[in-house]
């Protein structure tokens, strides 16, 4: 399972970096407006730091503008994925995308049936939001379990990509399911590493090396 950052913070992705285990990027306009930096420049570093997958995201609504936007992302590195929001026209743009051979990512996926039609489109990613289900209610490793079911019976080759990771235990189920990425902020990946027993252990081999004659 791949490990991506979802961030626009240069910050952060450099210490994604540093722990060895970042394979790609993914950001939103959320995460972009939050740098207070023009989204031309955020894009063009992130792709210059990272060698993975760089999801960036369009925010036109039609099919048009969409491929439009797309041209100019893509221009910004050879490993820019472009994000497409689950839409009709979001759809036209991925079909015609992937008959060029760009690298698609289809977002805000909640139900099954919607990362069927992307696949059936071409995506090459589909990222169904856990945690966005999880706050309303709903089971939202559910509905991994059930894109993943759809795909395997099918053959489909697009990749699942868990999306609105909250929490270690989100990670495990969708290790455990074979999901394909998980995008994850990179306060989840710290907590990762942590266990109470790892911290406890560490304390008392530190305080036991006090002891050693050296």
């Amino acid at each position: 399972m791949q490990y991506f950052i979802d961030s626009a913070s240069i910050e952060e992705i450099k210490e994604a970096i540093s722990l060895g285990v970042l394979d790609g990027v993914t950001t939103n306009p959320s995460l972009v407006s939050k740098t207070g930096r023009p989204f031309n420049e955020v894009a063009k570093e992130i792709c210059h730091l990272v060698q993975g997958p760089v999801s960036l995201e369009v925010v036109g609504t039609t099919a048009e503008e969409m491929l439009r936007e797309a041209k100019q992302l893509r221009t910004y590195g050879s490993n820019v994925v472009v994000k497409i929001p689950m839409l009709s026209e979001g759809l036209k743009a991925v079909k015609a995308l992937s008959a060029e051979g760009i690298p698609t990512n289809v977002t805000l996926i909640f139900q099954p049936v919607q990362a069927l039609l992307a696949a059936k489109a071409g995506a090459t990613y589909v990222s169904p939001f856990i945690g966005r289900l999880d706050d309303i209610g709903q089971d939202g490793l559910l509905l991994v379990r059930d894109i993943i079911q759809i795909y395997r019976q099918y053959s489909f080759k697009t990749k699942v990509l868990a999306a609105s990771v909250r929490h270690p235990i989100h990670v495990l189920e969708c290790a455990k399911m074979g999901v394909d990425v998980v995008t994850l902020p990179v306060k989840v990946v710290h907590q990762l590493t942590k266990h109470p027993l790892t911290d406890s252990g560490l304390k008392t081999f530190l305080e036991d090396w006090k002891k050693v004659k050296n």
